[in-house]
């Protein structure tokens, strides 16, 4: 069965012939990959550092590690839940030897999420600034997992798979991360 992914011109074939033919050195089956993932790989490098430049270097790195490893990939999970864990791997490994804090601009929509009165409307820019700093302080594990979840959308289950821990290990990290930016935010909400 051959399905024709929205914008891009190659035909796509069931994923696990696909890979199976990527694997194999089809560079037609390699491109198909990379354009079909190309951009959710991205979109998550950018959340997980926060530099554009860093982002787009990272993106192809995911990619030079995910087709040296294609060959390991069993299909035990799904392919974009390990695609995803390559490129969280990747993106942390990648962080420390460059010893780069990402620098996280939280834009209003997310920042109203995590506002400590959560309130409606606009968020002052001290509270923004502030909360950027507060995700960028807390450790990598609990910012990982808090962006993963609160920013990107994935489950706990996904989050669990991606980073290797238990459902439960990727709920206390979010929990723990979001009561460490209330208690950091605390001193916003008192001068309101």
């Amino acid at each position: 069965m051959q399905i024709t992914q929205v914008g891009s011109p190659w035909p796509v074939e069931d994923e696990r012939s696909l890979i199976a033919r990527a694997a194999a050195g089809d560079r037609v089956a390699t491109r198909v990959l990379y354009d079909t993932h190309v951009l959710r790989v991205h979109r998550l490098a950018f959340r997980l550092c926060g530099d554009p430049d860093l982002a787009a270097d990272l993106t192809q790195d995911v990619f030079v590690q995910l087709f040296r490893q294609l060959g390991t990939f069993r299909g035990e999970s799904s392919f974009t839940t390990w695609l995803h864990r390559v490129t969280v791997t990747t993106a942390l490994n990648s962080m420390r030897k460059v010893k780069r804090f990402r620098e996280h601009e939280a834009d209003l929509e997310e920042a109203r999420e995590f506002t400590v009165n959560g309130g409606e409307g606009d968020v002052d820019p001290d509270v923004r600034d502030a909360l950027a700093a507060a995700i960028d302080a807390l450790p990598e594990s609990l910012r990982v997992a808090l962006v993963m979840h609160a920013i990107e959308g994935y489950t706990h289950i996904e989050i669990g798979a991606a980073l290797g821990i238990a459902e439960g290990t990727s709920k206390k990290r979010v929990f723990d991360a979001r009561a460490r930016l209330r208690t950091v935010l605390a001193i916003h909400r008192e001068e309101s």
